[in-house]
Parts: structure tokens; C-alpha cells; sequence
């Protein structure tokens, strides 16, 4: 199934007057979700760029974590839970959430352990960025704000996190929307050798193994990131203040411990014993058997899998749908209608 979206809808420094609203996508039917119903029958048009922000952050203690994090949206409405990828941050969903929150769900959209005003509690845990860990965090801050069964929705890091809680606790899941679909991994898959033209797409986790990728990430986190967001979506002409404003949130004095463990777990480097046991689940790549709509953006520079290898991953109600019009892999940011318009209809299935 492929969607299209104007290329010219995603020049986010364009024109004030170019609207979400001239979207080819049909948002004509709102949803029930969890034990609530989205309220509306369409969501309103959402200028794209810098002119939306959030509200002032929130905060509060979820497992090891202060997790800052934004809200919009009825407090009773159903929930939805938007997760940031790499090296990227919450404002991917800057004009995913007003869609959402017009219609009705209560969204929350949290930054991840290294980013952003996210603090561990304690100066003695260990800064860890392997999968297991990013994704209870998810699950902590459920338990935290109270929300026991939400829609998922992610890319990158954030749709591995979604993922995996989906996989491994399907009953505190309502249903899952993740951008470039099946994304549970383990560190005997990474010990497989790719082909040298896939290799070379992994260039920065080669680079990230070494003291010096470490060193250099430190110094030009910055520098890295745009490159990172050029390659990853060659298409999408970001204006200086939409990466300047994301980049901010790579300051956070645990993000490059967080980055470079997590990149090196990839490839054996040790994780936490706590996580032993969900890491083994994993590493046996569960099915996910909850409602799931997966994305891919046509311009995707980034690695990622081909989504007829990994339909099978997933049991339950299932469909997936290509973006066309140049989007690439920060998708929610560059196509967020067609975001906003999968949460909602996985909601109905």
C-alpha cells in the first residue's frame, strides 16, 4: 500500500500558507481507542516547520529516569506514546501531536535516557543504551504517568523501543505503528557479516567502536547529526532552526554515553545483568501480535530492512504502507499526516 505526499509540503522553511491541509490523505474518520473515543471527524490542517512547539515540558521519576517530556491532549483521552529516534528528538512529532490531541488522544511524547532535560536518578547507574533498557523505560513511564495500555508509535530507536514492549507485553499495548517495521535485534545477529555495500551504511557504528569515533562524536555531536539527518533523508531541506532546535537535546551530558554503548552493544559490547533476560527473549525475535501498521518513507537514505522480510513478524491485524514523495526516514516530521493518520486507523482495527 503506498501513500503519497507532496514533496513541496515538506520544505519545512517554505511558505507559511502550504498546510498539512493539502494532504492527498483521507483523515475523515476518527477512532475509538483503548477504553475512550477520539472525539472529531477530522483533524484540523497543521502548518509544518519551526512555528510549532509544545506546551512546557513535564516532568517525573520512571524507573531509573526524570523523564522530561511533552503532553497535549484531554487527560482522559486515549493514549498515545511517540518515541524519538537517533540523533533526533521529541520535536520529530512537533505536528504529529497537535493532529492527535485535536482528535481527541492524549499524547504524550517523552525524551529518551540521553537527551534533552531526561536525568538518570543517580550518578552511579550505569549509562547503558542497549535495547532492553531504552525499551523498559517505555514500560516504566507507563507505570509512572498511570497509562496502562497505549498506542506505540516510534522510528529508529523509538519504533525498536515500541517494538519491543509491544512483543513482550502485548496486553499493555493497544496497538503499534512503528517506521521501518521489525526492528528487535541481538548481538548474535550483529555478529553476521552484510554485504560490503550494506556494511558500508554502518559506517558510524564502526566509527563509534573506536576511542576516536567516541572523541569525535563529543566534539562535533552536532556536525555529526546533520550529516546523519542529510544522508538518512536526502530529500528533506530542513531549515537551520528546525536542526538547530532538535540538536539542543544532543547536549544532555549522557548522550554520548548512551549513543556510543548503544551502537557497541550492537556488537557484543556487555549490557546490564538486569536486562540478561529480556535480551534473551528477544534475541529469539518474538512475534508481535498486536494490532501493527508499519511505515517506510520511498527516500529512506538510512539502513533499514525491506518490509517483505519481516511481515511475517507480525501475527495479529497487520498491514504496511510506503510513503511516496521523497520522505526518508524521519518520517513522523516529514510526512506527519500520513503519521498521524496510522495511529488512527490502527486504533480501529
Amino acid at each position: 500500500m503506498s501513500y503519497a505526499v507532496d514533496p513541496e509540503r515538506r520544505r519545512f522553511f517554505g511558505a507559511a500558507a502550504m498546510t498539512l491541509a493539502a494532504t492527498q490523505l483521507d483523515v475523515s474518520s476518527l477512532v475509538e481507542a483503548q477504553s475512550g473515543t477520539a472525539q472529531g471527524s477530522k483533524p484540523p490542517a497543521t502548518k509544518a516547520g519551526t512555528s510549532n512547539s509544545f506546551a512546557p515540558l513535564r516532568q517525573v521519576d520512571a524507573g531509573v529516569l526524570n523523564v522530561a517530556y511533552a503532553e497535549a491532549g484531554p487527560v482522559d483521552g486515549p493514549a498515545v506514546l511517540l518515541l524519538h529516534g537517533w540523533p533526533y528528538d521529541i520535536y520529530s512529532f512537533v505536528d504529529v501531536t497537535p493532529l492527535l490531541a485535536s482528535a481527541g488522544y492524549r499524547v504524550i511524547v517523552p525524551y529518551a535516557r540521553g537527551y534533552g532535560p531526561t536525568r538518570f536518578l543517580s550518578s552511579t547507574t550505569v549509562r547503558n543504551g542497549e535495547q532492553a533498557a531504552l525499551a523498559h523505560d517505555v514500560l516504566d513511564l507507563m507505570d509512572a504517568l498511570k497509562i496502562q495500555k497505549p498506542i506505540l508509535a516510534g522510528y529508529d530507536w523509538g519504533g525498536r523501543s515500541a517494538d519491543i514492549v509491544a512483543a513482550l507485553w502485548p496486553e499493555r499495548c493497544k496497538g503499534l505503528v512503528s517506521v521501518s517495521g521489525y526492528l528487535i535485534g541481538s548481538q548474535e545477529a550483529g555478529k553476521v557479516p552484510l554485504a560490503p555495500k550494506a556494511e558500508y551504511q554502518w559506517w558510524y557504528q564502526y566509527y563509534f567502536a573506536t576511542d576516536r569515533g567516541r572523541a569525535g562524536y563529543d566534539e562535533y555531536r552536532h556536525d555529526f547529526a546533520k550529516l546523519i539527518w542529510q544522508l538518512a533523508s536526502p530529500n528533506w531541506n530542513f531549515d537551520e532552526a528546525t536542526f538547530e532546535r532538535s540538536a539542543a537535546a544532543l547536549d544532555n551530558p549522557d548522550h554520548v554515553d548512551i549513543v556510543i554503548h548503544n551502537y557497541r552493544w550492537r556488537l557484543g559490547a556487555p549490557g546490564e545483568a538486569r536486562y540478561e533476560d529480556l535480551e534473551k527473549r528477544l534475541a529469539a525475535a518474538p512475534n508481535i501480535t498486536v494490532p501493527t501498521i508499519t511505515l517506510e518513507g520511498d527516500a529512506n537514505g538510512a539502513p533499514h530492512p525491506e518490509p517483505a522480510s519481516y511481515a511475517k513478524k507480525f501475527s495479529g491485524k497487520y498491514t504496511h504502507r510506503t510513503i511516496n514523495g521523497g520522505v526518508g526516514h524521519n518520517l513522523p516530521q516529514e510526512a506527519p499526516q500520513a503519521f498521524a493518520q496510522a495511529i488512527m486507523d490502527v486504533a480501529r482495527f
